[in-house]
């Protein structure tokens, strides 16, 4: 910083102030600003030649989009899924204990006499009927 009120020796050279080139910077920022608000940049002939390009990108975008709510989707089914299976398992689990508290012999006697079918447990072991085999010949050497 220097001392505004302190003159200066007239040997140092005065160097005339510098224009600020920020305005010139600012000048074309605000002239492209301008140009993409307007709508004019899209008549102009580098932007034309660049929509196949630009379109192909928008579709990139679009289907990377659709892509992840996909895979979202997918994700929430499989989760959905694990979940039906766990509670299918735990069903067939009670329903198969179930099964065999019921299919026990006595658990049957005691369904049956409730039922008053007049079908009884029987007492008598039954037994086992032996047959012997026919007697073959034999295979000559």
């Amino acid at each position: 910083m220097e001392n505004k009120f302190k003159e200066k020796p007239a040997t140092e050279k005065v160097e005339a102030p510098k224009a600020p080139k920020a305005p010139a910077k600012e000048n074309k920022i605000v002239r492209s600003v301008a140009s993409v608000v307007s709508g004019n940049f899209l008549s102009q002939e580098a932007t034309i030649k660049n929509f196949p390009f630009v379109f192909f990108l928008s579709f990139l975008a679009i289907c990377y989009i659709a892509n992840g709510y996909y895979a979202d989707d997918q994700v929430r089914k499989v989760n959905s899924l694990k979940n039906d299976i766990k509670e299918l398992r735990t069903q067939y689990i009670v329903v198969k204990d179930s099964l065999v508290i019921k299919s026990k012999q006595t658990e049957v006697a005691k369904a049956l006499a409730a039922q008053h079918t007049g079908i009884v447990e029987s007492v008598v072991p039954p037994k086992k009927i032996v047959i012997a085999p026919p007697n073959l010949p034999k295979a000559e050497e």
